[in-house]
């Protein structure tokens, strides 16, 4: 069964590392089967928010916003990639995050996480569960954690050196479970309606 998985990246830095763990994450599910796409917030290019997607009149928002909340609704997961700025989020990410609520509502998603230093991203990863889960999605216990990055993935996005290797053994797990998560949130979207 072919699953619609949006991918999520967030960094507007010139030499972005992040994007080869996008690109890792968008080949291996793609491999799987899945209709994956890369959301990348610096190409949205979506202004900081001053008012919501859901704040706009109907069919007033700004032709990006419209576009996105589309894509998000008609996905079936999604995978954030959480950069660690500072033991925190990446803002461009945050920011594109913001824009939408409901859109997000009853949906799983995954968390993948890099860093530059051997921590992988981890206090990223952990701030983002709170978040993903305060905007109504079912974030999945499998996570994958990268780091240091420029020695871990090429490139390209293929693994290299003994943290490529640790993300390709992580890697079927993490996405049996997010496929596993995805499967049952459709079965009981079609089964109850939300209550909210």
């Amino acid at each position: 069964m072919t699953h619609r998985i949006l991918v999520l990246y967030g960094s507007y830095r010139s030499d972005r590392m992040g994007i080869r763990l996008a690109h890792f994450l968008v080949e291996g599910l793609r491999t799987r089967g899945d209709d994956v796409e890369l959301i990348d917030a610096k190409e949205v290019g979506l202004p900081m928010l001053d008012r919501m997607y859901k704040e706009h009149p109907k069919g007033q928002a700004p032709a990006a916003l419209e576009k996105l909340a589309g894509q998000i609704r008609e996905a079936d997961g999604f995978v954030f990639i959480a950069g660690e700025y500072n033991w925190g989020v990446q803002p461009g990410l945050k920011n594109l995050t913001d824009h939408f609520l409901e859109e997000w509502f009853w949906r799983p998603a995954a968390i993948a996480s890099y860093s530059a230093g051997r921590f992988s991203g981890a206090r990223a990863a952990i701030a983002w569960h709170g978040i993903l889960s305060e905007m109504g999605m079912v974030v999945i216990s499998s996570t994958v954690a990268v780091g240091p990055i420029a020695q871990s993935l090429s490139e390209e996005g293929m693994p290299t050196g003994d943290g490529g290797k640790a993300l390709e053994r992580a890697f079927p797990r993490f996405a049996d479970d997010l496929s596993w998560w995805v499967e049952a949130a459709k079965a009981q979207r079609a089964r109850k309606k939300p209550p909210f």
